[in-house]
C-alpha cells in the first residue's frame, strides 16, 4: 500500500507542481520546485534542500510516467522555509504563487483522490457516493473540532469575572494598600493603577477628595459599608518628637466590592 495518496498537479509558467496528502498533511514535489526555479539538477539536487529542516521534509510517492516512485518532498513549512532561502529570482513569485493559489484551491476542493480513484467514480457511482460520505464525515469533523474550540474560548471569557472574584477571595482574609487593589484589576483585564484607582474613588465618593490632612482619607459612607479601615502608625523624629500617621487600607469586603463592581464592567475607569 502506498504511503501518500497523489493529489493534484499544478503548473507555474509551464511547469508541473505534484502534490501529494499524508495523514491530512499536503506534501509538494521538491524536484518540481526546483525545476520551476531553474536550478541545475544535473549533480543531483538533494544538496539544495540540504538545510531543510527533516522534519519538514521526507520521501513520498509520486507519480511518474514510469510509475509511483518515492520522491522528496517537503510540507507546506518546507517549501516556505526553501523559497525564503532562496537567491533565485523566481523564489518569491513561486512563493507568492503556492501561498496565493495552490494552498487556497487544495484547501477549498476539500478531497483528495487518486487518477485510479477518479475513474472508478466515472464509472461505478457507488465510488462516488462513497467519496462523498467520506468528505462529509471529514467536514463534520473539523466543524466539531471548531465548534468545541469555540465553545472553549466562549467559557473561559465566561468565567473571566468568576477567576477575578476568586483572586478577591483569596485576598480578602487581609486588609490590602489601595495600590495592592490596583494591581489585582490590573491583572484581571481592568485597565487602571494605583492613580487612575485614586482618581476614580475620589470622584465616586469613596475617599475624601478634598486636600489636607483628609486627602485620601475614607468617606463616612465608605466606612459605614465597611469597605476601608484606617491604621495609625507613630514614627520619631531625630528629635525626639513622634508623627502620627494614617494609611488608608481596603478590607476583605471592601476588595470583594470593587472587584465584583468591575468583573461584569459595570464600571470602567
Amino acid at each position: 500500500m502506498e504511503n501518500a495518496i497523489a493529489h493534484r498537479v499544478f503548473s507555474f509558467e509551464g511547469v508541473p507542481l505534484r502534490t501529494v496528502e499524508e495523514d491530512g498533511k499536503i506534501w509538494f514535489c521538491a524536484k518540481d520546485i526546483a525545476t520551476a526555479l531553474e536550478y541545475n539538477l544535473d549533480g543531483g539536487m538533494k544538496k539544495y534542500f540540504a538545510h531543510v529542516p527533516e522534519i519538514w521534509k521526507g520521501g513520498k510517492r509520486i507519480s511518474t510516467p514510469g510509475g509511483a516512485q518515492n520522491m522528496l518532498c517537503l510540507s507546506e513549512q518546507g517549501v516556505y522555509f526553501f523559497l525564503g532561502r532562496s537567491d533565485k529570482p523566481k523564489a518569491l513569485p513561486y512563493q507568492m504563487w503556492v501561498a496565493g493559489e495552490v494552498v487556497p484551491s487544495i484547501m477549498e476542493r476539500g478531497m483528495y483522490a487518486t487518477p485510479t480513484k477518479i475513474e472508478d467514480i466515472l464509472a461505478n457511482p457507488d465510488a462516488f457516493i462513497e467519496a462523498l460520505q467520506a468528505y462529509k464525515l471529514e467536514k463534520a469533523k473539523r466543524e466539531a473540532i471548531e465548534a468545541e474550540k469555540f465553545a472553549l474560548e466562549a467559557k473561559a471569557e465566561e468565567d473571566r469575572p468568576k477567576v477575578m472574584f476568586a483572586e478577591a477571595v483569596s485576598t480578602s482574609k487581609s486588609s490590602i494598600l489601595i495600590g495592592s487593589l490596583a494591581k489585582i484589576l490590573r491583572q484581571n483585564g481592568v485597565d487602571t493603577g494605583p492613580i487612575k484607582l485614586f482618581e476614580w474613588m475620589r470622584q465616586h465618593g469613596y475617599l475624601t477628595a478634598q486636600r489636607g490632612e483628609n486627602w485620601n482619607m475614607p468617606t463616612q459612607k465608605s466606612l459605614d459599608m465597611k469597605l476601608f479601615e484606617v491604621r495609625e502608625s507613630i514614627t520619631t523624629n531625630p528629635d525626639g518628637t513622634t508623627m502620627l500617621h494614617f494609611t488608608t487600607k481596603v478590607t476583605g469586603k471592601g476588595q470583594e466590592y470593587f472587584i465584583n463592581l468591575f468583573k461584569n464592567q459595570e464600571e470602567t475607569l
